[in-house]
């Protein structure tokens, strides 16, 4: 469904509580009395005069007030009967407590969750459930739970399918005095399920950051909609065990899933309050580089060097200008410079003046402060200079001060500087820091759908692939994959098609080197099984031999009639010191196909280096790909070896178009993928193929930039610009817009005065997600970023696509030429193309213009039912 009506579940004014009376209702009823929720509470039970001494309503007509939440713990056959007449009640937000019996069979699991479905439908209640255990929201007092509750409010929520997580994150507030904003429980997500969650989060102002559980993801793509615009606006931190006797793959694509979305991943219940707690404490590192660690403990200083090394493998080295002044304050000028050991007596002085050198060193990204405990006496001093630092540091300012904190502690804590108890874990959490700044960079990338100055062959890849479908294929032969490869621009060993062993000898003698001959047929699945490779053949008559050889073989195998496609004649191809490599597209489940890279040949599985990315893909996400590799630092070379990364990425990049633009390659594997400095060669692939009704893009669960969009427009007073959509390089040029704009202009489009632009509220209108919002931008010609702005258009949809709202705004000085009525005439074609049941909006009455343009297009203007200064304007589309 959508965001419509959360608030009844998330902010309530009254709730009622639908049960029989049992120890079920008790608990639920003593947690939501416990905390001061404002509005009433009502219990309605049938047969029972009172509840924990509270009075008991029989029907809903006798409630006192309309109930926006109903909790039902009745078995989950019943609730729909009670969802219709809340319905008609008022009521839009409904609780299922209850799980559907273990004794039910799948099917009428099915039936009853498609009957809670159906009955809340006509009143666009929201569900959550059934199964659904706790729903709190603390600063309102509202604990809807199934289990104790004593929380506080806090600034993170937590999101969870699991009973069990919601439990123990209770359990571990509770023991470590922590608050939480909200506790979502979402059961079986029959109807409010993890996007929903999300959606509604990301504009709640009370969850500074999120918690999210998971085991499984249904709803990919609304779920992968939903987390990208989440994280665009809060720290998101996801706990997702490994589940036992999984696919290996299957993790690693989760993790390319989070790391794409912009949100960071954790290990343990442990560690996942504590990177809310850095994330929402300290600034981001600016760049990759350095973590500088400075103490009063050459061990501890090492065992953080260690740590660091363990998490983030990357150099770990400060300018040489802050080593040559650091060696005086360093207790050995000899030792290493990072960690940097003080000394056991040093005090504030010491710490002052090395926090002072390595916070101006532009190779430091951040700064470990350790202090051994009983080192010295004058902890607390040390403890206010750290806390100076980071008050005026652009970079973040982390403390390990053991068990001795004390006052330091509570200065730690008052002035929000992350303090821990050992080292190991300081650097934990920095590597968090790291982590969601690359994850951050990550999400804000958007590849166009086609990479610039690159034109597949598309025709012939449909053919290929056309023709290997109709005659019941599911994998391509030799000649058939080259061809494919060579379709997208993929460089590959030349591979000729021959008929029989005559032409076989023919093809080979016309290459005039040493030839690779390969059997073509389905009927084999390992060409080991007849023989069907053979290296290094010189001449027409060796060709023609093995040949003959590999057909006798394959009909004793096969038999007389066994399908033959002929045979792939191939020139022999020296290393000569390539790498072997293997890149690829491999199917990711539910996530639809990633791909992959990593290292090739012989051994790949068994050395098991590879990662994997979601496409579509640019050269810096093939990158970032590459760089989780150890083969990377390899391909890298220092010396006369090395690989072409360039090429490498791009190989990526095509294959990532390749299923953008066909949903039937299953998978495709090259192996290897010989790199030097001057290149890339595939030697040798294969694919897989299978049928796939619409369009490809339509299955991914991140749509790519709609390339298809720009255009070059003409003004009417003759200026040539461009329309596109837009790109997170806009922000800074919308800006720029708006200050141009004058201040009643400007009122008029945001509803309030604004000289420039929030930096939130920017990201929101530029960074977005181009599978539930568009936003169309006509530049004048330029870089995107450098480009003027001259206007932009933007709808955002539910995401059931019923209805889009609308918004736009003109640079002044276009004014009454046109471009208003232009902007709006094509984002009302892509909304009616895409299927959006309706565009609407709200304008100033005053907002003469704007209305002109409305009643033009056949918009509907009806004065607003909540505000008489508002017009509301729809226009139907289907």
């Amino acid at each position: 469904m959508t965001v419509r009506n959360l608030e009844a579940l998330f902010q309530p004014r009254s709730v009622v509580l639908i049960g029989e009376g049992g120890d079920l209702d008790r608990r639920i009823l003593r947690n939501l009395l416990s905390e001061p929720f404002q509005g009433p509470v009502m219990p309605l039970m049938q047969g029972v005069s009172s509840l924990a001494a509270v009075p008991v309503y029989s029907s809903l007509e006798q409630l006192p007030a309309i109930p926006d939440l109903a909790v039902i713990t009745q078995p989950v056959g019943h609730a729909p009967d009670w969802i219709r007449r809340l319905g008609e009640l008022g009521t839009r937000g409904v609780m299922v407590a209850r799980s559907v019996s273990p004794d039910c069979s799948y099917e009428r699991s099915k039936e009853l969750e498609q009957a809670l479905l159906e009955a809340a439908r006509p009143y666009m209640i929201r569900v959550v459930g059934p199964g659904s255990s706790c729903l709190s929201v603390p600063h309102l007092g509202l604990h809807a739970s199934t289990m104790p509750v004593t929380l506080e409010p806090g600034r993170a929520a937590l999101v969870t399918k699991s009973s069990a997580m919601a439990g123990a994150a209770l359990q571990w507030c509770a023991e470590h005095g922590a608050g939480l904003s909200h506790v979502i429980h979402i059961g079986g997500a029959v109807d409010v399920d993890l996007g929903d969650s999300f959606d509604y989060l990301a504009t709640d102002h009370r969850a500074r950051a999120v918690i999210v559980y998971l085991e499984r993801v249904r709803r990919t793509r609304k779920f992968m909609s939903a987390l990208r615009r989440l994280a665009r606006m809060k720290p998101v931190i996801v706990l997702k065990p490994v589940e036992v006797g999984a696919d290996e793959i299957d993790d690693f694509v989760y993790d390319a899933a989070f790391r794409r979305a912009g949100v960071v991943r954790v290990d343990d219940l442990e560690e996942l309050f504590s990177a809310v707690e850095i994330l929402e404490t300290s600034r981001p590192p600016g760049r990759d580089g350095t973590l500088g660690i400075i103490g009063n403990s050459r061990s501890l200083g090492l065992l953080a060097g260690n740590a660091l090394r363990r998490y983030d493998n990357s150099p770990q080295r400060i300018s040489a200008e802050s080593s040559d002044k650091l060696a005086g304050l360093a207790r050995d000028p000899e030792a290493s410079d990072n960690p940097l050991d003080l000394g056991g007596d040093a005090g504030a002085s010491e710490y002052d003046k090395a926090l002072d050198i390595l916070g101006g060193d532009r190779q430091v990204s951040g700064i470990l402060a350790i202090k051994s405990p009983g080192a010295s006496d004058d902890g607390q001093e040390v403890a206010e200079v750290i806390v100076k630092h980071a008050k005026r540091l652009r970079k973040p300012l982390l403390a390990a001060w053991g068990n001795s904190a004390g006052e330091s502690g509570k200065a730690f804590l008052e002035d929000k500087v992350p303090a821990f108890e050992y080292p190991e874990e300081a650097v934990r959490a920095f590597s968090r820091l790291l982590q969601y700044r690359r994850s951050q960079t990550l999400l804000m990338q958007t590849p166009p759908s086609v990479p610039e100055d690159f034109t597949p062959d598309y025709e012939q890849a449909r053919l290929i692939l056309s023709a290997a479908l109709t005659a019941g294929r599911d994998q391509l032969n030799e000649y058939q994959t080259q061809r494919l490869l060579s379709a997208y621009g993929i460089p590959s060993v030349e591979t000729r098609r021959a008929s029989d062993p005559e032409q076989a000898a023919e093809v080979a003698e016309e290459f005039d080197q040493p030839v690779v001959l390969k059997l073509m047929s389905p009927e084999v699945e390992l060409k080991s099984q007849v023989g069907g490779v053979v290296l290094d053949l010189e001449g027409g008559a060796a060709v023609y031999a093995q040949a003959q050889a590999m057909l006798e073989r394959l009909h004793k195998v096969s038999g007389d009639n066994a399908a033959f496609d002929g045979f792939a004649v191939q020139p022999m191809s020296r290393r000569d010191g390539a790498f072997e490599l293997t890149v690829g597209v491999r199917p990711g489940g539910q996530f639809g196909p990633v791909i992959y890279f990593g290292h090739g040949g012989t051994e790949t599985e068994a050395i098991a280096d590879w990662a994997c990315g979601m496409p579509p893909l640019n050269m810096h996400l093939a990158r970032e790909i590459m760089q989780r590799t150890r083969i990377y630092s390899m391909l890298k070379g220092s010396g006369l070896r090395g690989g072409d990364l360039d090429a490498i990425a791009l190989t990526m990049i095509k294959l990532a178009q390749m299923v953008i633009d066909f949903g039937s390659v299953k998978s495709l594997d090259i192996n290897p993928l010989w790199s030097t400095r001057q290149g890339v060669l595939a030697i040798d692939a294969g694919v897989e193929v299978r049928p796939h009704p619409g369009e490809a893009a339509d299955y991914l669960p991140i749509r790519p930039y709609p390339q298809h969009l720009t255009e070059q427009i003409e003004l009417r007073d003759g200026r040539q610009c461009q329309l596109r959509a837009v790109l997170p390089e806009d922000g800074p040029q919308l800006n720029a817009m708006v200050e141009r704009t004058p201040p009643e202009q400007v009122r008029m489009r945001f509803f309030q005065a604004l000289k420039t632009l929030p930096q939130e509220m920017s990201a929101r209108l530029t960074q977005i997600d181009y599978d539930r919002e568009m936003a169309l931008v006509v530049t004048e010609p330029g870089v995107a970023g450098r480009a003027k702005m001259l206007g932009i258009v933007r709808i955002s949809a539910d995401p059931d696509l019923e209805g889009a709202e609308y918004d736009i705004m003109l640079d002044p000085g276009v004014a009454g030429l046109g471009l208003g009525k232009m902007l709006m005439r094509r984002i009302i074609k892509y909304a009616r193309e895409r299927g959006v049941g309706e565009i609407y909006g709200e304008v100033l009455r005053e907002n003469e213009a704007m209305l002109r343009i409305n009643q033009a297009l056949g918009f509907v203007v009806e004065v607003s039912e909540d505000d008489p200064s508002l017009m509301h304007v729809r226009l139907p589309l289907s």
